[in-house]
């Protein structure tokens, strides 16, 4: 079966017009040399491993996947596609050849296999569902039939897709935006779920400085139900006076722990219980009928509070958990 794949002209298009003018497409890791004689995806890994002995697993399989897609995936009949960002333009093809090794083509990006160009086709003729497949990152990957039939479509015809009505592009936009801020998030929760106990708690008051209190920080130990006390005046003898829970493990928190935590507060406290782990729902039951206003935080809850103010974190807050802003179209 005829596949089609994208192979990214390297960075900012740069090899697009080599691609062009001598009909192939060609990706990199010339470090590892001629694939000729690498004929399964294990022998490639294993080249990679011995050439870079320090990467880590998951960008070692990574690399050895793709090597392995096009030394031996791509076959002669399957469609083919690089991208010009400065003129956003797509080029469009078909493979018509096996793989080789050929460093005049660019010594940095050796691996090549010969292509038959059809043409060029701008972005703006795509449908946005295309454009979004399209705008993968990855040096090569596989293309979906249908996005592969759009581009043809833009290609023959000229014109752009006819399909979409103005509000269906703009809820098809919406969508995808929708799941690079879900993915974000989920990665953001990677992040801090892998911070140790203590990196936790301090994220944890980082965050009520960024609210507009002064904390104070148990030291590790016995803290007698608390790791963090919030309060205006930073001693906790102003009011609001918080204390703060944090336990960062896998467990859920349950009834019984929620009431050993209450059963140290005074009266005026109000009380911040943070769970990486979650609660039961007994824990929240608990928390609704505590004796002084509770709040129970999840990792959930907690990260979107982070993102909420992360501008307004001290800077020994923000290096817990980098992060880079992103702009989308409003």
């Amino acid at each position: 079966m005829k596949r089609g794949w994208m192979v990214r002209a390297e960075r900012d298009g740069r090899l697009y017009d080599v691609f062009k003018e001598r009909s192939v497409v060609a990706i990199g890791w010339h470090e590892l040399g001629s694939l000729t004689d690498l004929s399964s995806r294990e022998a490639i890994l294993k080249r990679v491993r011995q050439t870079w002995p320090d990467l880590k697993q998951q960008a070692a399989a990574m690399s050895a996947g793709q090597l392995h897609r096009f030394r031996n995936e791509m076959k002669p009949g399957d469609t083919v596609l690089t991208y010009d960002p400065r003129r956003r333009i797509y080029l469009a093809g078909e493979i018509v050849g096996d793989y080789r090794w050929d460093s005049s083509i660019d010594p940095q990006d050796p691996n090549v296999r010969p292509v038959h160009w059809r043409g060029e086709v701008s972005r703006d003729l795509l449908a946005v569902t295309s454009k979004n497949s399209l705008g993968a990152i990855s040096t090569l990957f596989l293309v979906p039939d249908d996005v592969l039939k759009d581009v043809e479509r833009a290609r023959t015809s000229h014109q752009p897709a006819n399909t979409e009505s103005e509000e269906q592009a703009e809820a098809a936009e919406e969508d995808i935006f929708r799941n690079i801020q879900a993915k974000a998030l989920e990665f953001t929760k990677d992040r801090v779920s892998g911070l140790d106990w203590s990196d936790m708690q301090e994220l944890v008051a980082g965050l009520l400085r960024a609210l507009g209190y002064k904390t104070r920080v148990s030291p590790a130990g016995p803290d007698r139900g608390k790791d963090i006390v919030a309060s205006p005046d930073g001693f906790g003898f102003e009011a609001p006076r918080i204390v703060v829970e944090v336990k960062h493990r896998q467990g859920t928190i349950g009834a019984q722990e929620v009431r050993s935590f209450l059963g140290g507060r005074h009266p005026q406290d109000k009380g911040l219980y943070v769970s990486t782990g979650g609660f039961t729902k007994d824990a929240y039951y608990e928390a609704e009928r505590a004796n002084i206003p509770l709040a129970l935080m999840t990792i959930d809850e907690l990260v979107e509070s982070l993102v909420e103010h992360y501008e307004k974190l001290d800077l020994e807050t923000q290096q817990l958990v980098p992060l880079k802003r992103i702009y989308w179209p409003a």
